[in-house]
């Protein structure tokens, strides 16, 4: 398959994505991609002894919160998409909530205007965890292993300590000075008065003792029992808002996914209060009336015609999208190719069309500082999760001696309608602060099949960015023939509608695309390398094996199957970060 796969690879590919991008990963019994590499051994291990999918998803959530305390956790919530191998969908939403005691201008000052910090830095920026609960969810509804086995490998990595990589000290050395403010954080990550370094064993006894706990007890040890409690109680201390009542009025929420098509895939992603699953198929509903296999990767015709479609999903995604128990999300409107094509007709084939004059003036914000973790197995079971802390550390706030990292998710809710949250994101009011409500977020766990089969399971942190980070990869498969190293590898780029300006990573464009478009009307900002993509494609590692004509364009369409075939895991290599666990 390798051979076969290396034959494939044309100059078009090549060039599209980074050269440094490595071979993709292959496995045939199963395969974990993860931010961290312990983590991802836990899940292919999982695999091996006879567990599925859900099985090591679940072993692979526990380790990270433990291997990858700065976005992997319990203090956090998340969402989980689902695609059993008998061909059932489904969406679990174990995201944060608010207190009841949140209010809509609760980071307001008396002159209603943001308080700097009070959504992001201190206790009341924190929101009502759901990870736990959506964990053993996933596990009593669609797994076959018993909880102690699955959060073992987390409680012996908690208790006996992991030895520290330098990724793994380099965030930990990056957030140092705000875990050293809050003494829990600082006892276990600067626990000699400094950042611990590559080298160093970072050991979580605490948290070791939680997990147990939870593992014994289940989801009540938190939600009803002395873990919620010392959460609450470190809450009331601190100024924040989460009280034992909240926890144990939490409840994981099972939902339809959103589904579409694109060029024969079938796309099943993430819905309210996701805005990923809709605005990913809003996306591909608009660029499906284009040729972007013939305009080329990012050339001046490409960019054009994504950045139009962009900049018109998100003002959508920002206006009327919102927690389903909340706000009524006009998702079948949003989705129907119809709208689309009237989307598509606004769009002037050779001009920028400004920010401006669409939608009302409200953009959003969202933390960038998410995980993403992919697991298929043998039988095709297939799961794609994104979950969150926020930023990185979250809140930078330890609840006592639960271990626990707590996240600032409360930022991801409108603290004032037309101001920008950490990632320059303005959103309306949908998605306004209320008791009990879960803030609209971007993360997109996605799942596409071909044929009734498996084909790509892919996803991306990022904040307000995971869109358009996921979006990519999809396009760079399917549309330009890249293998799934290469589309997660290739420079990205992305528009949010406001501020008006297309964000550039490094190499993104070459500087004679940049000066047409430039003409054209666009503005840039060059950026630093964002998203730590992680992707699985069965079969071979491109969805379409490409057989160039002359002009280059990707002809045969391959046809993944499962059954026997081989399996090709990605990572974001460009970082350092992401780590590839094949099952053989």
């Amino acid at each position: 398959m390798r051979v076969l796969a290396a034959l494939l690879c044309t100059t078009l590919i090549a060039t599209a994505a980074q050269a440094a991008a490595p071979e993709p990963v292959a496995g045939s019994g199963g395969m974990v991609v993860s931010a961290q590499h312990l983590a991802s051994d836990v899940g292919a291990d999982i695999l091996r002894k006879g567990g599925n999918a859900v099985d090591a998803a679940v072993a692979v959530g526990y380790a990270l919160a433990v291997v990858y305390p700065q976005a992997g956790n319990i203090g956090g919530g998340g969402f989980m998409t689902l695609r059993l191998a008998d061909g059932r969908t489904t969406f679990l939403d174990f995201r944060e909530k608010a207190p009841q005691a949140a209010t809509a201008t609760m980071y307001q000052d008396a002159a209603g205007k943001i308080v700097p910090g009070l959504s992001t830095d201190s206790w009341k920026a924190v929101g009502v965890p759901g990870t736990v609960m959506g964990l053993e969810a996933a596990r009593v509804r669609y797994g076959t292993m018993s909880r102690a086995v699955l959060m073992a490998p987390a409680i012996r990595l908690a208790r006996d300590g992991f030895v520290l990589g330098q990724g793994d000290a380099g965030v930990m050395a990056l957030e140092s000075a705000g875990l050293a403010r809050d003494p829990a954080a600082r006892a276990i990550f600067l626990p000699r008065g400094k950042a611990l370094t590559k080298g160093d064993r970072l050991v979580q006894a605490d948290l070791a003792a939680t997990l147990t706990a939870i593992g014994d007890q289940g989801p009540d040890a938190l939600y009803r029992g002395s873990i919620g409690a010392a959460i609450a109680a470190a809450s009331q201390a601190g100024g924040g808002l989460i009280t034992r009542e909240d926890f144990s009025r939490y409840q994981v929420r099972e939902l339809k996914p959103i589904e579409c098509d694109y060029r024969g895939y079938h796309v099943i992603s993430a819905p309210p209060p996701s805005s990923g699953g809709v605005a990913i198929c809003e996306t591909l509903n608009i660029l499906q009336g284009y040729d972007l296999a013939a305009m080329g990767f990012h050339s001046a015709a490409e960019v054009h015609v994504m950045t139009e479609a962009l900049r018109r999903v998100y003002v959508d995604r920002n206006n009327k999208l919102g927690d389903p128990d909340f706000v009524s999300n006009p998702v079948a409107q949003l989705t129907d190719p119809a709208y689309a094509a009237k989307l598509r007709a606004q769009i002037d084939p050779e001009r920028a069309t400004p920010s401006s004059t669409l939608g009302p003036p409200q953009a959003p914000t969202e933390g960038r500082n998410t995980t993403q973790y992919d697991v298929l197995d043998a039988q095709g079971n297939a799961v794609s999760v994104t979950y969150t802390l926020n930023d990185w550390f979250g809140a930078h706030r330890v609840a006592g001696r639960t271990g626990i990292v707590m996240n600032n998710e409360m930022d991801d809710f409108t603290s004032l309608v037309g101001a920008p949250n950490m990632f320059g994101l303005i959103q309306g009011a949908n998605n306004a602060i209320a008791p009990g409500k879960t803030p609209l977020s971007s993360m997109s766990p996605t799942i596409l099949t071909k044929d009734g089969k498996v084909a790509l399971i892919i996803g991306s942190p990022g904040g307000s960015r995971i869109i358009t980070i996921t979006l990519e990869a999809i396009l760079n498969m399917i549309d330009h023939g890249m293998d799934v190293q290469e589309a997660i590898d290739a420079p990205r780029l992305h528009h949010q509608w406001l501020p008006d300006v297309i964000y550039l990573e490094p190499f993104a464009l070459s500087a004679d695309t940049r000066r047409l478009l430039e003409g054209r009307g666009y503005a840039f900002k060059d950026d630093e390398l964002w998203g730590i993509a992680e992707g699985i494609v069965t079969g071979a590692p491109t969805l379409k094996p490409p057989t160039a004509d002359g002009q280059g364009r990707v002809l045969s369409l391959g046809l993944p199957v499962l059954a026997g075939a081989t399996m090709f895991g990605g990572h974001d290599v460009r970082d350092g970060a992401g780590s590839v666990a094949p099952v053989n």
